[in-house]
């Protein structure tokens, strides 16, 4: 089953995808700010990272930044999910990398079909790549 990273500050947030994601039986490791994401993303892998925007030591925009410069990690699936709901910092995390973008509050049925769907995607574009060797 898929491996996924879900960094957020909110406790209680954090809680309920994990609890969701983890009924879905997928892998679940926590991170509670940005600096714990990137020693985690440092030390394990992970098919999908679902982080929140607004953490302390480094925003979600950052992770998203870093992933996608990073040649081993580029593969990975990221779903942004945060209260800021602006045109400007939606467009900015697509931008930088982002996979999708879920505002705050979430449906726990929303989140499972998109990471399903980006899931399904990445094995489908690994196929693809596969194939052509």
């Amino acid at each position: 089953m898929a491996s996924i990273l879900v960094i957020e500050d909110d406790d209680i947030m954090l809680k309920a995808v994990r609890n969701i994601l983890g009924k879905d039986g997928y892998t679940i490791l926590t991170a509670k700010d940005g600096k714990e994401a990137f020693d985690k993303l440092e030390n394990e892998t992970y098919d999908v990272v679902v982080t929140d925007l607004m953490m302390p030591y480094a925003n979600g925009l950052e992770v998203v930044s870093r992933l996608r410069s990073d040649e081993t990690k580029r593969h990975i699936g990221i779903i942004v999910i945060s209260s800021v709901g602006n045109e400007e910092t939606i467009t900015e995390a697509f931008r930088l990398g982002a996979d999708d973008y879920l505002k705050k509050p979430i449906m726990a049925g929303e989140l499972l079909i998109r990471i399903r769907k980006l899931l399904s995607n990445k094995n489908s574009s690994s196929q693809l790549v596969t194939r052509k060797k």
